[in-house]
């Protein structure tokens, strides 16, 4: 797979692009009024999971009939993913299986793990890291449910998870289904504050894992240009960086949905920085950038409904027709 080098896109256009894709996704209204929200937080966890997933279907498709904005960018998505024009069904199912993930959200958030069959793949790499209790980075994405995280802590009593975030874009709805029991709550490591990168540092050596996603960039922070799904994008270069300024491990992580109540959780190992001989650290990150994105775009072909960006994410490039 041909990857494009930063260098190969002009200063101006690559800042700018990285600007619009930061304000893009951030910026954007979200829908539904918090008294709406709080009665479906209600109903879900009165009524139960099978039921309120009966009114989960009228909510997803409300937004697949008025959300045109979110209805194209997904079906540009899901274009790419297919390699051909997605069906109507398709796209539905796209945007359900979204909704389905925030709803079975509040379920983990709750600790609710029965409700579900859980899979788990690659468990060995967290139970290597977890023994060796220097603390690693969990890489994921907007993509399948990163909370199914909390599963693998459940088997494991001793691993502890950091999340490190841009608290600012945090949406109403995820700090709604987020107020769970407060002993199960992770750790949030608010980003783009000068005690960051102490706290994070600070984390791992107390032999936490540090999750974050790295498949949206943020206004003028530094990102690289990578060919995913058939066009270049740009993916942000800072949580590997930070990686290979610590050096440690760094494992790519998904939660997929797979229908009903069923999750695969995958697990692979995506570089570990503790070794880096001098003078090849941009290189490493270069080439842990490159697999984060070829690990992501192989989950995409795989799992085409579990990637949540419903934005322009490639700024134009063969952008398709709504129907």
């Amino acid at each position: 797979m041909a990857r494009e080098p930063l260098e190969a896109v002009p200063g101006a256009r690559a800042g700018a692009v990285q600007r619009a894709s930061g304000v893009q996704w951030a910026a954007q209204p979200e829908r539904g009024s918090a008294l709406l929200l709080t009665m479906m937080v209600f109903l879900a966890l009165r009524l139960g999971r099978p039921l309120a997933r009966r009114i989960l279907h009228l909510i997803a498709a409300y937004f697949f009939v008025f959300a045109p904005r979110a209805r194209r960018e997904a079906r540009a998505y899901l274009r790419r993913a297919f390699g051909r024009d997605p069906t109507a069904g398709e796209r539905y199912q796209h945007i359900f299986t979204f909704a389905a993930t925030i709803l079975d959200r509040l379920y983990l958030t709750r600790g609710r793990f029965e409700l579900f069959d859980i899979s788990i793949e690659g468990e060995e790499l967290m139970l290597a890291a977890l023994n060796a209790g220097k603390g690693a980075f969990l890489l994921g994405a907007h993509f399948g449910s990163f909370e199914m995280i909390s599963a693998v802590g459940r088997r494991q009593p001793g691993l502890r998870v950091a999340l490190a975030m841009y608290t600012q874009y945090a949406s109403r709805l995820a700090a709604l289904f987020g107020n769970g029991a407060p002993a199960s709550a992770p750790e949030i490591i608010p980003l783009g504050r000068l005690e960051s990168m102490l706290r994070i540092r600070d984390s791992l050596e107390e032999g936490k894992f540090v999750g974050m996603l790295a498949d949206r960039t943020f206004d003028d922070a530094p990102a690289e240009s990578v060919a995913f799904l058939g066009q270049p994008a740009l993916f942000p270069s800072g949580p590997m960086r930070v990686a290979a300024a610590l050096r440690r491990p760094v494992i790519f992580m998904a939660g997929l949905y797979r229908g009903g109540n069923r999750y695969h959780v995958v697990f692979r190992l995506l570089a570990d920085f503790s070794q880096l001989a001098p003078g090849t650290r941009d290189g490493a990150v270069r080439a842990a950038i490159e697999r984060y994105v070829a690990l992501l775009e192989d989950g995409c072909r795989r799992d085409p409904y579990n990637w949540f960006n419903f934005y322009d994410f490639w700024h134009g490039h063969a952008h398709g027709a709504d129907a």
